[in-house]
């Protein structure tokens, strides 16, 4: 399974236009070179088009929304639509204010999406157009186990019927569906909610697959969480051999996927398809 999609990544390096947050830009860029691919971070309304025009994929990331960039965000957009080329949202506390909701809706009209990922509460709110986002991060009471997996792969297979996207919901266990097969996938760590970017660093990982692999963008999805969940378990184990902490966890993090390859992905993965 996956045999040739990080060597597609490693092949064609595929150049990722990510229109993203200040918060995070500069680990969304290092993931992208770790991964084999190469980053261009541009979010002026000047310039975005042709960024656009010359990149292979396209991330978009709401995460420290203004109105200055939602106008880029729709530019871009547009001209990646209309190039064929790989486009994900990552809705970044979608349902946490209006503003962002619906700047998320105005998007999903104007823009078609390729990937859609986020946390469970925020593709509840594109799904449902409400939600209970606690921030940035997942509402309590929106966490995917056991009991509910049935149900929310049903909820991801019509979600990703009704936008034409494959969903990706990370978060303890993820899943990623279009609308007729659905990965889980049960790699990761819990650390890696306490250090901020691993959601966005992961959006850009995903976009850099899909682009090397525009025919397997389901496939090239699950491949891209189970290799960013892997390079969690890796970096923490070599994390607690050296008596680390958060910020070294990041570095971690990066340095694994610099070095993550077929085989190691194989030989890690944790993943079912239904």
């Amino acid at each position: 399974m996956f045999e040739e999609i990080i060597k597609n990544v490693y092949a064609k390096t595929p150049l990722v236009h990510t229109i993203t947050n200040y918060v995070t830009v500069n680990d969304c860029a290092n993931i992208l070179l770790a991964c084999g691919a190469s980053p261009i971070m541009s979010d002026d309304q000047k310039e975005v088009e042709e960024i656009t025009s010359i990149s292979n994929a396209l991330v978009i990331n709401i995460g420290t929304l203004n109105e200055r960039t939602i106008q880029s965000m729709l530019k871009a957009g547009k001209r990646a639509n209309e190039l064929s080329h790989v486009v994900l949202l990552d809705p970044v506390g979608a349902g946490a204010s209006t503003m962002r909701t619906s700047t998320t809706f105005e998007l999903l009209k104007e823009v078609k999406f390729s990937v859609i990922r986020g946390n469970i509460s925020e593709i509840k709110t594109v799904a449902k157009g409400s939600g209970t986002t606690k921030g940035v991060d997942a509402d309590v009471s929106d966490t995917l186990t056991d009991e509910n997996l049935d149900e929310a792969i049903s909820f991801a297979k019509g979600l990703s019927a009704k936008t034409g996207a494959i969903i990706a919901m990370t978060g303890k266990i993820d899943l990623v569906a279009d609308s007729k097969k659905a990965y889980i996938i049960r790699n990761g760590n819990a650390m890696m909610s306490k250090i901020s970017g691993t959601g966005c660093m992961l959006s850009t990982v995903i976009a850099a697959y899909c682009a090397a692999n525009p025919e397997q963008l389901l496939d090239a999805t699950a491949a891209s969480v189970c290799a960013m969940g892997l390079c969690g378990e890796l970096a923490y184990d070599k994390l607690i051999k050296n008596d680390g902490g958060t910020s070294t966890y990041r570095t971690y993090i990066i340095d694994f996927m610099s070095k993550m390859n077929t085989e190691i992905l194989q030989g890690g993965m944790k993943i079912e398809s239904r």
